[in-house]
C-alpha cells in the first residue's frame, strides 16, 4: 500500500490537504443495496489506517443516515478526518427531489448536519446542486456567514455550471468544484473544468468508477438488487448496457497489461488529470476499498493515456447519466 504521507494533495485557493483519493460514503446508507452498519464502519477506520481521510456525505444521503453513520465512524478521530458534507437536496417521500438554496435553508441545514455528525465544523461545505430559483451569489453569502462563524472552513459547489462557478467565485473563495467524472463520463471537461481552474477551483469527481461499471464486476442487469438505483438508470439498461460493456471489456484488456484491475486502471486516469483531481470512490467494504487505494501505485505513461483516450473519447457512454426520480443530477444551469 502507499505511503499515507506522500498521497496529499491540495484543493482551491486556500490549499485544503486532503488524501489524494477520497471515501465516498454515500453507498453506506442507500442506492446500493441495504446498509450493513457495522462493516461500513469498519471500511472508514480500514480507510483511516490507509492514509484515505477525505470523506464525502450528504445530509440527504439516506435522509441524514449516512451522516449519522460518518459521525460514529470518526467518533474520537476527528482531527485524523477532512469531513465534507453537502446541503440544498431533500426528499419527499417517492416524489421528486427538491433543492433549496436560499440563506435560511442554508444555515438551518447546516445546524442539523453539525449534530448528526457530532461535530462542531465541517472542513468542506457544498451546495449540492444549485437552486435555479435562488440567485447563487445569496446562498454562497449565507455559506460564507458559516465560515465566518467557524462552522466551516471552506466552501465547495457539486454539479455547478462555469457561469455559477464564476459568480460563486466572485462571493467568496470556492475551494472545490464535485462534479461526476470518470472514463465514461467526461462532460466537464469542454467548459466547466476549464473555468475551475482559471479559478484554482479543485476538482473531486464523484462515481470515478462509472457507479461500479467499470470494475468490469457488472456483467448483467441481473446484478443489481430491486433496491439498486442502477436499475433505472439508462446507462444499465438495454442495448445501452451492452454497449457500455464492450468498453469496459477494452479497459480491462490494458488493465490485464498493467498488472492492475479495470476499476484501479480507470481510478489512476483519473487521478492522472491533474493534482488538483481527488477523486472519490464510493464504497462501503474493506475489501473494495483496498483495491481502490492500491491505483494510487499505478503509474500511467503518456501512451497509457493516450490509448485510454481513444478508448474511452468524449460521449463514448451509451445512454444518460440519470433517469426516474434522479433526473436531479444534471444542473439546472446545464
Amino acid at each position: 500500500m502507499p505511503d499515507p504521507a506522500a498521497t496529499t494533495r491540495l484543493l482551491g485557493p486556500g490549499g485544503l490537504e486532503v488524501s489524494a483519493q477520497g471515501l465516498g460514503c454515500m453507498g453506506m446508507s442507500q442506492s446500493y443495496g441495504p446498509a450493513v452498519e457495522d462493516e461500513s464502519i469498519a471500511t472508514v477506520h480500514r480507510a483511516l489506517e490507509l492514509g484515505v481521510f477525505f470523506l464525502d456525505t450528504s445530509d440527504v444521503y439516506g435522509d441524514g443516515h449516512n451522516e449519522t453513520l460518518v459521525g460514529r465512524a470518526i467518533a474520537g478521530r476527528r482531527d485524523e478526518v477532512v469531513l465534507a458534507t453537502k446541503f440544498s437536496l431533500s426528499r419527499d417521500g417517492a416524489g421528486p427531489i427538491g433543492i433549496d438554496g436560499s440563506p435560511d435553508n442554508v444555515r438551518a441545514r447546516c445546524e442539523a448536519s453539525l449534530r448528526r455528525l457530532s461535530i462542531d465544523h465541517i472542513d468542506l461545505y457544498y451546495q449540492h446542486r444549485v437552486d435555479p430559483t435562488v440567485p447563487i451569489e445569496d446562498t454562497v453569502g449565507a455559506m460564507a456567514g458559516l465560515v465566518q462563524a467557524g462552522k466551516v472552513r471552506h466552501l465547495g459547489l457539486s454539479e455547478a455550471s462555469s457561469r455559477s462557478l464564476e459568480r460563486a467565485a466572485a462571493v467568496h473563495p470556492i475551494t472545490a468544484l464535485q462534479s461526476e467524472w470518470s472514463l465514461w463520463t467526461r462532460d466537464i471537461e469542454d467548459d466547466v473544468l476549464v473555468t475551475a481552474r482559471r479559478l484554482g477551483i479543485g476538482i473531486v469527481p464523484f462515481s470515478p468508477l462509472g457507479r461500479g461499471f467499470l470494475t468490469g464486476a457488472i456483467t448483467s442487469p441481473a446484478d443489481f438488487g430491486e433496491d439498486d438505483f442502477r436499475r433505472g438508470s439508462p446507462r444499465f439498461q438495454g442495448a445501452n448496457f451492452d454497449a457500455n460493456l464492450r468498453l469496459v471489456d477494452e479497459v480491462r484488456r490494458l488493465a490485464a497489461d498493467k498488472g492492475a484491475t479495470a476499476g484501479q486502471l480507470a481510478l489512476a486516469w483519473v487521478q492522472a488529470q491533474g493534482d488538483d483531481v481527488v477523486p472519490i470512490p464510493g464504497t462501503k467494504r474493506r475489501s473494495y476499498l483496498e483495491e481502490n487505494v492500491a491505483a494510487n501505485d499505478l503509474h500511467l505513461t503518456a501512451d497509457d493515456l493516450a490509448r485510454l483516450d481513444v478508448i474511452a473519447p468524449q460521449g463514448v457512454a451509451a445512454g444518460g447519466r440519470y433517469g426516474g426520480a434522479y433526473a436531479y443530477g444534471d444542473s439546472p444551469e446545464r
